[in-house]
């Protein structure tokens, strides 16, 4: 039995009210789709995520389908201040 995870299709990433991050996924185990859910994350966690990300794709061109990065003033500044070497 294996499980996978990914993006749920038609939903996008967005805010909400508190200022948490959510992310659509889709979870399917050996093939068959078992559920939807998704994942809370803080501005500071979506950041770590976001830099990690950027870090793991760097030196690959992205494909011609790949959305660009978000615009400046397009979000509010966000600060984040590291106390430990904390990766995902």
């Amino acid at each position: 039995m294996s499980w996978d995870i990914e993006r749920t299709p038609g939903s996008r990433v967005h805010r909400i009210d508190d200022g948490r991050v959510v992310v659509p996924l889709r979870l399917s185990r050996s093939g068959q789709h078992a559920t939807d859910t998704e994942l809370l994350l803080s501005l500071t966690d979506a950041e770590h995520l976001h830099a990690a990300l950027c870090r793991a794709l760097d030196g690959h061109p992205a494909p011609p389908s790949a959305p660009d990065c978000r615009d400046e003033g397009e979000a509010e500044p966000v600060h984040v201040h590291r106390t430990d070497e904390e990766t995902w």
